[in-house]
């Protein structure tokens, strides 16, 4: 079974975010994020209506959740994630997903550095 990823719960966790973040974008998502003062991060993922039916908004959740918990392991520890779908996710796979959820990662400076990506830029 997969492992689930710690949550925001409630409208003033999100509001907190949504306040006091900082927020990046791409062509299909928007990333907000937040420091939380805890040794893990925690996501929160919103679809709109606008992005489409109820079948369509659920796929695209599950797209954005798989992203996160994919390469979640690569993100410094600490913050609070909230993860946007805008319009153009619609009908997007997986590869594009996931490369905009590392695209807007890399903006907010979230990758740890690691030996082997230092090796590889020398």
């Amino acid at each position: 079974m997969k492992h689930p990823l710690p949550t925001l719960k409630n409208q003033q966790e999100f509001g907190n975010v949504y306040r006091n973040g900082k927020s990046y974008v791409n062509r299909y998502l928007v990333m907000y994020v937040i420091d939380n003062d805890r040794d893990y991060n925690r996501i929160g993922i919103s679809v709109s209506k606008k992005v489409g039916n109820s079948v369509v908004r659920h796929r695209v959740t599950r797209l954005i959740r798989e992203g996160l918990r994919e390469n979640g392991g690569m993100f410094i520890k600490g913050i609070d994630i909230i993860v946007i779908a805008r319009g153009a996710a619609k009908g997007k796979g997986q590869k594009e997903i996931t490369g905009a959820i590392m695209h807007l990662a890399g903006l907010h400076k979230l990758i740890e550095k690691s030996e082997s990506v230092d090796a590889k830029q020398e």
